[in-house]
């Protein structure tokens, strides 16, 4: 149950116009170091400095020609709606996006 609040606030905050770096995204392995590096370093256990610097939103992104819902990421659980990866290991909705989507 404190899953699906989390889920809910998250959602009203990126429905509330959060501005998140969603650009660029995370194509190479220094690029997702760079921004894990800066989620430990910056954000710790603030979930609005998460959400900007992983970049997410709560529709797909497309980027080269890829959408890259959460859904269909390595770090998502499908059955439980969550990304397990560790520097954000957060509930999600399988539609929502971040720029450290990996297949």
């Amino acid at each position: 149950m404190e899953q699906d609040k989390l889920r809910n606030k998250i959602a009203e905050i990126l429905a509330g116009g959060l501005e998140t770096e969603v650009w660029p995204r995370a194509a190479t392995s220094e690029q997702v170091n760079e921004i894990v590096a800066r989620l430990q370093n910056e954000a710790d256990d603030d979930l609005e400095k998460k959400l900007v610097i992983a970049g997410f939103t709560d529709h797909v992104i497309e980027a080269d020609g890829i959408e890259q819902p959460c859904e269909t990421c390595m770090y998502y659980k499908v059955h439980a709606r969550f990304c397990e990866l560790p520097e954000l290991m957060l509930p999600v909705e399988p539609h929502w996006s971040c720029r450290l989507w990996r297949i």
